[in-house]
This record gives C-alpha cells, structure tokens and sequence, in this order.
C-alpha cells in the first residue's frame, strides 16, 4: 500500500487541493495547489463550468508535480443546512474472541440503516463508543472478546441538493469522490490530541465571507453554526475608507495591516492609488484600529454564538481560517475569548498556513476511518507509480519520484 491520499476544498476564496503521504502516525504533504475561485458564491457552487476550469486548473498542478495521475479525490463540503441525530445498534460478534473490522463495519452499518431522512445524504457517522457484553466502553473495539457489541453513533445528513453541483464538478474533471467529509471536521483532526478527545471545545473557522462555529465532544462534532461574515469584510472595511480596490484592500490585510494596534507601528506608512487615481498615505496603526474593530466584531458574535450552542464547560476554542494568520489576532482571541483561545500555528511543511487546515484535517479524518474498519484504500494505483519511477529513473525529478527514492534509501 503506498499510503498517498489526495483531497480537495473548493472553498469561496480559493479551490486548494493537496496531496500527502502517511508516515508513521504523521502525514506528509508532497504536494500542493492552489487558485483563485470561480462560480462559488457563500461555499456553494452556482457555475459548474467556472469551477470546473479552476479545480482543473489545480488538478493539473498537481499531476505535474506528482508525474501521475489524480483519479480519486476525498472532498470537503461545508456543514450548511446539515443534520444531528444520534442512532444506536447491537449486533452479534463474527467470532467472540477476536471483535475484527468487519464486525465493526456490519454494526455501523446497522445503525445507519433506515435512518436516513428522504432527499438527505449521510455525511458522516462517529462513533460515540462501543459497549462490550460485560458494560465495558471502549472507543476502538478491535482484537477484545465479546459475544455482542452495542454502538451509539452521531450521525450528520446534507440535503441531497447541496451534493449535486459538487458532484458534477469531479466527475467533469475525472475525479472520483472516495469520501466526502464536513470541512469543520478535518478542522478538528487537524487540531486533535488526545487532551481534546477527552474535553467539550469550539472550532472556529473564519472563512471567506462565512465564519463557522463548531462545538465538539469528546472529538464528535455535536452543535453547528455559522455567521454570515468573514475574512471579505475586512477588504471592505478597507476598501470603503480608503476608496481603493477589493484587491488593495485584500494585499494590505495580508501584508501590512496588524490584527490589534498593540502589534502596529504609529509610524509605518505605505502609499497605495485610489481608485480614483490619487495618491495616499496610509498608517499602519490607523489601518489596524479598522482590522481590530471588524475582527472583535466577528469574535464577539462567535462568542455569542458558542453559548447559544452549548451550556457546557468549554475546555478549548481553536481559531482557524486564513484571517488568523494576521499578526497580533492571538491577542484579540485572548481579549474577546478569554485564554482558552488559541489561533492554531500550522506547522506541516508544504502548507504551513491556517488556509489549509480543512483539507488536510479531511485526510487524517479518512485515514481514521479506514483504521477503525481494518479497511486499506488505494487512492494512487501502485502499478503507476512503479511505471513512472522505472521509466526514465535517471531523468525523473517528480515528487513521486523523490519520495520512493528516500524511501527505498531508508
């Protein structure tokens, strides 16, 4: 099994699609692209020929990266309209000394049967536990004994419709959907640990022009919302003081504006044109005081938010989203949160930015899957790769190539 997995985002902003390798417990990112979205509007797809072209686009930087081709894809979708039940079964045990796989996909199985709603499509099932025949939970069944085991499951439902324009826009580009997974749950095993597995916490992911709000317990997504407003907002902000363009506006957040003033220079200033064609001098603090009065707006609505959803204990917040990565926002989250906020600091290399956690999370989250079941995926045909690497061995210098060249060094 040569353990690459391929999964895409195709977000409002940017379609970003990456490409990662399992080592160990860890995943490596071998590679990576990225474009400017076209025909999404709020997470949603509206023109299926613009989106096309851009996934397209990215699926092509991809194969020329790799040497191979992307055939099946794992896709995050965004949680709107979705559905929380929680359903339960018991089955009989194949072989009671030894609970395998199977029996744990035949119990899923059983308790997913019937349950879901009409013109509703099953997104995920998380097992809250598993119950042995002697009352013992445990979380992961395989190898105990036992004649019977009983689950309890959190199951999530989309609205049929809401899968269709994603649907049509991989199969026009060749790429089969193997998984499709709620972006806000690569979010949480983007970020998981075995502190938060066992705790109640809030996700929140400020997106494009939505920012989403996501209570989990115990690593099980549970409560979900999201707010109409996000990262564009502050372009705009910008964007409407100064009369410049959305695309100054968006180049200042990223590289000149601060998160708080605590973090800005009084005497900073950079000269941008109008889009008038005039000539002005903005300052770094004044535009930060604009960023920091959008943000705490943002937080303290997702604060509002957090206590609508849930009346537990809150052990964790995790702040995600490109926005984050503005300097000095851990000091906003902290201010308007309290310091259980923590704006997530990704560090795989490849994709060492906040942006990506949705879509590498979705990996991990798959991975997970396959592990509980003792089920294996081949995303990449294995005959492939050996073909792309015996042919032309000496000339190849695709990241396929160099990957099972170390490989085969170590």
């Amino acid at each position: 099994m040569n353990n690459l997995y391929a999964s895409i985002d195709i977000g409002t902003d940017t379609v970003k699609m990456i490409v990662a390798k399992k080592e160990d417990k860890s995943f490596k990112v071998i590679a990576c692209a990225e474009k400017k979205s076209d025909g999404v509007k709020k997470g949603a797809i509206l023109d299926v020929s613009k989106t096309v072209a851009v996934v397209s686009d990215c699926k092509k930087e991809i194969e020329e990266i790799l040497g191979i081709k992307v055939k099946k894809i794992i896709a995050c979708i965004p949680t709107e309209e979705c559905l929380f039940d929680i359903v339960s079964s018991k089955v009989d045990v194949m072989d009671e000394k030894n609970i395998t796989g199977k029996d744990i996909n035949n119990i899923l199985k059983e308790a997913i049967t019937g349950k879901i709603k009409k013109d509703y499509e099953l997104v995920s099932a998380s097992p809250i536990g598993f119950k042995l025949d002697t009352n013992k939970m445990v979380k992961d069944p395989k190898g105990l004994s036992s004649k019977t085991i009983d689950a309890k499951l959190v199951i999530t439902e989309v609205p049929r419709k809401n899968l269709y324009n994603l649907l049509n826009v991989l199969q026009l580009c060749e790429l089969e959907p193997i998984d499709i997974i709620f972006k806000t749950i690569g979010d949480y095993f983007e970020i998981r640990n075995s502190k938060r597995d066992n705790s109640v916490g809030a996700i929140i992911n400020i997106g494009e022009d939505t920012t989403n709000i996501s209570i989990y317990n115990k690593g099980i997504m549970i409560k979900n919302t999201s707010i109409k407003v996000g990262s564009y907002y502050v372009d705009h902000d910008f964007s409407y003081i100064y009369k410049i363009s959305m695309k100054e506006s968006r180049r200042l957040k990223e590289t000149f504006a601060m998160a708080s003033t605590r973090y800005a220079d009084k005497y900073d200033e950079e000269e941008v044109t109008t889009e008038t064609g005039k000539k002005q001098v903005i300052n770094q603090y004044e535009i930060s005081q604009i960023a920091e009065a959008r943000l705490e707006a943002i937080l303290k609505i997702a604060k509002k938010q957090i206590k609508i959803l849930t009346n537990r204990q809150i052990s964790y917040i995790i702040i995600l989203g490109g926005l984050s990565e503005m300097n000095g926002f851990q000091y906003i989250a902290e201010n308007i949160l309290g310091t259980k906020a923590v704006v997530w600091n990704s560090t795989t290399i490849g994709i060492r930015h906040n942006k990506y956690t949705s879509v590498l999370g979705a990996i991990k989250y798959f991975n997970d899957k396959l592990m509980l079941r003792d089920r294996k995926c081949e995303m990449f045909d294995t005959e492939d790769i050996n073909e792309m690497i015996s042919t032309n061995n000496n000339k190849n210098n695709t990241a396929i190539n160099k990957l099972f060249e170390q490989f085969i060094k170590d």
